[in-house]
């Protein structure tokens, strides 16, 4: 596996653990349909979390940068057919996970609720 693909395993790993500590229960890691992917599908009450992870080697940078415009609708699509297979009455929550550093020395900066989908307009 490459080296990127390592850290950014490494990554989500810390922020499953960080939604586990959380009372939340980790339903999928990696699910994909399609060209659709979330990084971490968890459970809360009623609430199902749509978490995307970003991992950093190098603290100068700001992993959430690369969370766009295109990213943000990509995560919406993935969680409406997510929610649409399962059929069960949910409420979606978006969340980030930032993580800089290495095995040794890390942080972890959580968003929840970080987005609202956002609205098509029909015209």
């Amino acid at each position: 596996m490459a080296e990127h693909n390592d850290l950014g395993k490494w990554g989500e790993d810390i922020a499953c653990d960080e939604l586990v500590r959380q009372g939340c229960t980790i339903l999928e890691r990696n699910w994909k349909m399609g060209r659709l992917e979330v990084d971490i599908i968890a459970a809360l009450g009623d609430t199902l979390i749509f978490a995307e992870v970003k991992t950093r080697a190098d603290r100068a940078e700001d992993p959430l940068d690369a969370i766009d415009n295109r990213k943000i609708k990509n995560i919406v699509a993935a969680a409406d057919t997510y929610l649409r297979t399962c059929d069960t009455p949910y409420y979606a929550r978006f969340d980030l996970f930032a993580i800089r550093g290495t095995h040794n020395d890390f942080e972890v900066e959580h968003v929840p609720d970080a987005f609202y989908p956002p609205l098509k307009s029909y015209r």
